[in-house]
């Protein structure tokens, strides 16, 4: 009983809206959002992400895992033309912790194969096809009709007819977690990494949801470097599964 409470005031803190979460000492960060930092640095990303970065990323996925031969650096690189402000906020640090909390969300969203359709039928903006299934797929795997249709408008893609295009080619994969990251995540990211947890998966993992299937989980994210200093950056999250 008494681990079970200590579990729950973990998750208020990181992720909830409570006065517990915003009380002074919090770790999860402020109630309110204060601007970005704006981007001091021009270091590319693909000099952060280096091969032996991404490939070391990858290779943490198990063999029989499908994707693994499926994402790329280069793809990766492909579709971050589009998103040229991504990992350009403040300074290199902060640059690095948001490359950072992105990857350690891919490694853990990728980590399990589809589980459920998610089809919101009350959206009347972006119906469902009753022939497609919007459930999870791609690096921060896109759910619901009401993410893929506007993704799909943003990107270039039918994401309510052909939503397994985002399984099937690795550049629009990529581009669908980049385009959620900006819009949904990236203006939280100030407020630290339990704010990110609540904009990818805060109905499934916040405020004490599926203790029964709580876990700790460590993101392992190797070989950032920063003026030949290796900077091994671990990210603890602390997140619950619904079935």
């Amino acid at each position: 009983m008494l681990m079970l409470k200590t579990v729950d005031v973990l998750l208020i803190c990181y992720c909830s809206s409570t006065s517990e979460y915003c009380g002074t000492g919090c770790r999860g960060g402020p109630c309110t959002t204060p601007p970005l930092s704006p981007n001091t640095q021009d270091v590319p990303v693909s000099d952060i992400v280096t091969d032996d970065f991404f490939k070391g990323i990858i290779n943490h996925a198990d063999p029989s895992c499908a994707g693994k031969n499926f994402y790329s650096r280069e793809a990766f690189l492909e579709a971050l033309n589009s998103y040229s402000q991504f990992g350009k906020i403040g300074s290199l640090d902060d640059s690095k912790r948001e490359i950072a909390a992105f990857v350690a969300h891919v490694t853990l969203e990728t980590g399990s194969g589809p589980s459920k359709d998610y089809c919101d039928e009350t959206n009347t903006q972006y119906r469902c096809n009753p022939n497609k299934g919007y459930y999870g797929r791609g690096p921060l795997q896109l759910s619901w009709n009401f993410n893929y249709g506007p993704a799909g408008e943003s990107i270039g893609f039918d994401g309510l007819n052909a939503p397994e295009t985002v399984a099937s080619d690795n550049v629009i994969s990529f581009k669908t977690a980049l385009w959620y990251w900006m819009n949904n995540v990236r203006p939280v990211t100030n407020q630290g990494f339990g704010a990110t947890i609540r904009a990818i998966n805060g109905d499934r993992e916040c405020d004490g949801r599926a203790l029964t299937e709580f876990r700790l989980a460590f993101n392992t994210i190797p070989n950032i470097v920063a003026n030949s200093v290796l900077i091994l950056v671990k990210i603890f999250v602390a997140r619950g599964y619904n079935s």
